[in-house]
C-alpha cells in the first residue's frame, strides 16, 4: 500500500486523497441521515435522541467545514494558507476573549495581542524562523503582557485577567500557527508536498474525535462527568485506534513509514482529544455550551473555536514531534 502510494505522481496523490476524504465524508453523512430517520421512526421525537442527532449532525458539519477549508488552503498555496490560519487565529482569539469580561486596564494588552503578537507570530512562521517562533509567545510575550497590564495601574483580579489572555494567545495563536508551519518544513530525503502533512494531521485528529463520539453511546461511566458526558476511556481508546490506523494507511502520502506514521497519528490524536476535553472544561467554567454562545458567535458561525480546539493542541505537539524525528 505504501509503495503504491509513493509510486504515484503528486497530482495523482492529490486526486486520490480528494476522492478518499470527500468520499468517506459523503458515506458517513448518508449513513448518519439514514440512521437518524430510522431512530425518528422507531422512537419519535425523544428529547435525548434528538440531542444526540443534533450532536452527530454538528460533528459531521464540522468535519465537512474542516475538509473544505483545508482543501482551499492547500489549493491556494503556503502564503494564502498562512493568511487563512492567521484569520482563524484572530477570530478564535476574539471568541475566547469575548466570553470573559475585560477591564480598561486590559485594553493595551488586548491591542498588543491582536495587532502585534498575532502578526509577528505568523511572520516568524512565514520566514521559517522556527527556533524563534516556538519561544516567542511562551517566553517573550508571556513576560511582556503582564508588564504592560501592570503599567495601567489596575491590580483588581490582575492574575486572573492576565492568565486568561495568555491562555487565549497560547491556544488560538500559538497552537494554530503550527499548522501552516508544517508546510514550510524542509525534509532532506522527501520531495512530497508538505500540504499532505497538514491533511494527515487534520484527518487523523478529526477521525479520532468522530469515532470517540460515536462509540460513547453505551453505559460507560464518564471519566469527568462534570466536564464531558462523552469522554470515556473505552471510547477514547477506540478513537485513538481509528486515528492511528488511518495514519498508518496514509503513510504513503507522508515522509513516514507505516509504523512511525502510526506513532505520529497517535501522538496527534492524544494531544487533540485531551485538548478538546480541556477546552470543554473552560466552557463549563464560563457557563456556555459552545464558544459562540447559544445562538451566534462573533464570527457569524456557532463557535469557530469549537471547530478547531482539538487542532490547537494537536498541531504544536505534532509539529515538534516531526522536527525531532527528522532533526529539522
Amino acid at each position: 500500500m505504501t509503495g503504491f502510494l509513493r509510486g504515484l505522481t503528486s497530482d495523482q496523490q492529490v486526486g486520490l486523497l480528494f476522492l478518499v476524504v470527500f468520499g468517506l465524508l459523503a458515506l458517513v453523512t448518508v449513513a448518519g441521515v439514514l440512521l437518524s430517520l430510522r431512530e425518528r421512526r422507531a422512537h419519535g421525537d425523544d428529547a435525548a435522541l434528538a440531542q444526540r442527532r443534533h450532536d452527530n449532525a454538528n460533528l459531521l458539519r464540522v468535519s465537512w467545514i474542516m475538509a473544505v477549508v483545508f482543501w482551499i488552503g492547500w489549493v491556494m498555496g503556503p502564503g494564502a494558507s498562512l493568511a487563512l490560519f492567521g484569520s482563524l487565529s484572530f477570530f478564535a482569539l476574539r471568541e475566547f476573549i469575548s466570553l470573559s469580561p475585560t477591564r480598561r486596564g486590559d485594553h493595551r494588552s488586548l491591542v498588543l495581542a491582536f495587532f502585534v503578537v498575532l502578526p509577528v507570530q505568523y511572520a516568524l512562521v512565514w520566514n521559517a524562523q522556527f527556533n524563534l517562533f516556538t519561544v516567542f509567545i511562551p517566553v517573550y510575550v508571556f513576560l511582556a503582557l503582564p508588564v504592560v497590564s501592570a503599567l495601567r495601574d489596575d491590580p483588581q483580579r490582575f492574575l486572573e485577567r492576565n492568565a486568561k489572555l495568555q491562555w487565549g494567545i497560547m491556544v488560538c495563536v500559538y497552537g494554530l500557527s503550527h499548522v501552516p508551519a508544517l508546510m514550510l518544513l524542509q525534509f532532506p530525503r522527501w520531495l512530497g508536498n508538505n500540504a499532505f502533512l497538514v491533511f494527515f494531521l487534520v484527518l487523523v485528529v478529526q477521525t479520532c474525535m468522530l469515532v470517540q463520539h460515536l462509540t460513547s453511546r453505551g453505559r460507560q461511566r464518564p471519566v469527568a462527568p462534570g466536564i464531558s458526558a462523552s469522554f470515556h476511556w473505552q471510547s477514547w481508546g477506540w478513537g485513538l485506534l481509528a486515528g492511528g490506523l488511518l495514519g498508518a494507511l496514509l503513510a504513503g502520502f507522508t515522509p513516514f513509514k507505516p509504523l512511525p506514521a502510526l506513532a505520529m497519528a497517535l501522538v496527534a490524536c492524544v494531544a487533540g482529544s485531551l485538548g478538546h476535553l480541556v477546552m470543554k472544561a473552560i466552557k463549563r467554567d464560563r457557563g456556555v455550551t459552545n464558544w459562540g454562545g447559544e445562538r451566534r458567535s462573533v464570527t457569524g458561525a456557532v463557535g469557530l473555536l469549537d471547530r478547531v480546539d482539538a487542532l490547537c493542541f494537536a498541531a504544536p505537539v505534532f509539529f515538534h514531534s516531526v522536527r525531532w524525528t527528522f532533526g529539522l
